[in-house]
């Protein structure tokens, strides 16, 4: 038997033959836990009746009052045992829920192992390998014919290379020059017309009385 056979084999068996399951179990512990929380409830709720009892018979009605508090005592001191039990059950109830979700984590699992030893038994490592070899082949050869297919072809038209340049050289060369001729080129520039009218010459009175001041000057810087 193989060990998930073991763990889920024979607990099966055992739940066949009229034990409770997991689930049944836990579902009783949620009712109990119902059925001790609602005595809570009740408890307190008595325990404050007979609290306001023995304050309302007080020193008027001492006998009333101290039975009053004997009686609180005894709900608290039930109060408390629930509570104990409570916390048991709520343990109890806890550790079986965990164990339950290992038992069934632990079924899936075994689950997925036999699939996946289903899936592995049709296969072998050395085909395995030889098909990834095949793919690796095919895809090279791809990229070689895309290679091939993205080339240029000239289809019988062969040019060389150094003769276009040189000419295309030989067209920017001139197309240069044109521009040169057009930005220095010589430029037609109307000149303003000689003008027809004699100007007037000097006076003779003005030359003569220059004349006579230079001589002026001259015989000054003589006798100096």
């Amino acid at each position: 038997m193989s060990v998930f056979g073991k763990l889920f084999g024979a607990g099966g068996a055992k739940a066949g033959k009229g034990g409770p399951t997991p689930q049944e179990a836990i579902q009783r512990l949620r009712d109990t836990e119902e059925m001790l929380s609602k005595k809570q409830e009740f408890l307190e709720k008595k325990i404050e009746q007979e609290l306001t009892a023995a304050k309302k018979h007080g020193t008027k009605n001492k006998r009333a009052a101290l039975q009053a508090l004997k009686r609180k005592k005894r709900y608290e001191k039930q109060l408390a045992q629930i509570d104990g039990t409570l916390s048991t059950i709520e343990f109890q109830r806890e550790a079986l829920e965990n164990a339950n979700t290992n038992t069934e984590v632990l079924k899936n699992m075994g689950y997925a192992a036999k699939a996946m030893k289903a899936a592995h038994d049709n296969m072998d490592i050395d085909k395995v390998d030889e098909l990834m070899q095949d793919i690796a082949d095919q895809q090279e050869l791809a990229e070689e014919i895309s290679t091939a297919i993205s080339k240029p072809v000239g289809f019988g038209e062969e040019f060389d290379e150094d003769e276009l340049m040189a000419e295309l050289e030989e067209l920017e060369q001139e197309e240069l020059d044109k521009n040169l001729l057009e930005i220095s080129g010589p430029e037609t520039v109307p000149l303003p017309n000689v003008p027809s009218i004699a100007l007037p010459s000097k006076p003779a009175k003005k030359k003569e009385e220059e004349d006579d001041d230079m001589k002026e000057l001259e015989n000054w810087a003589g006798s100096m």
